[in-house]
């Protein structure tokens, strides 16, 4: 590989992965000096990384290389006034998103009869949604997957955690859907005990437990493979009895393949 003229070689990195570049810069120096270049970290960078970037709430760092730009993005940072956060995934470079509550649409959300809206102990947000009382529970989101990576599956997860007064909330199940296009992604999640049941198949998926507090409820999945609108939902609206005592901190969209731990932590 040291034979390589040094341009060939940095083309060949670029279609690999960050992971294997960092693992191909242990080889020796030479080998690292080309991985290390910016003609390699550049293809691993999103498309539009300039406009990105230019979205960040504070913009205020300086990068030394594309490598270190790659290691700067991989860390969760504000974006769009603060309502969304951006992430990239270090192992392939994949895009990540946290939209917060104040993102969504949820159904009588700015009415304080229903829903109030203040600081919650470790939200991302200098404000999530807290549910007081209603009986029709709604929650959407939505993204154009052109923000997103292309070619790549991703999930969609609701961020909640449930108050000490919660109540009503598993009378009956929720339903879930993550719509592209003609696709539909959808189910059923109980949020008291958050087992999730697949429709299609009639099995149950448990929902990832981020820590003691936080649960994150799966919405469903879809794959980019053109700029359409990707509508995400959570809703109870069969029952009418009241509930209360959910608080709602964003919807997570990351590649499916990060099923280890959230992107953005608690």
């Amino acid at each position: 590989m040291e034979l390589l003229p040094y341009d060939c070689f940095a083309h060949i990195l670029s279609f690999t992965s960050p992971q294997d570049a960092c693992s191909s810069s242990l080889v020796s120096s030479i080998v690292q000096s080309m991985a290390d270049s910016d003609a390699v970290w550049e293809k691993f960078l999103p498309s539009d990384y300039h406009q990105i970037v230019s979205r960040f709430v504070s913009s205020s760092f300086s990068c030394s290389s594309k490598k270190h730009l790659f290691s700067m993005l991989c860390n969760p940072r504000p974006i769009d006034d603060g309502n969304k956060i951006f992430s990239i995934e270090k192992r392939s470079g994949k895009i990540c998103y946290l939209l917060s509550a104040r993102q969504l649409s949820i159904a009588w959300g700015n009415s304080p009869l229903y829903w109030s809206w203040k600081p919650i102990q470790g939200s991302r947000f200098g404000e999530s949604a807290e549910l007081r009382t209603i009986w029709w529970l709604e929650i959407k989101g939505s993204i154009n997957s052109g923000m997103l990576s292309a070619n790549t599956l991703y999930g969609a997860y609701l961020k909640v955690k449930t108050a000490d007064r919660a109540y009503g909330l598993d009378l009956l199940p929720s339903e879930v859907s993550v719509e592209v296009g003609k696709h539909k992604s959808q189910g059923t999640v109980c949020i008291h005990s958050c087992r999730k049941t697949n429709t299609k198949t009639s099995s149950t998926f448990p929902c990832k437990l981020e820590d003691e507090e936080w649960s994150e409820i799966e919405l469903g999945s879809f794959y980019t493979h053109s700029n359409e609108e990707v509508r995400m939902c959570l809703k109870e609206v069969k029952g009418v009895h009241l509930k209360g005592g959910l608080i709602v901190d964003g919807i997570e969209i990351r590649p499916k393949h990060l099923e280890k731990a959230s992107a953005y932590g608690p």
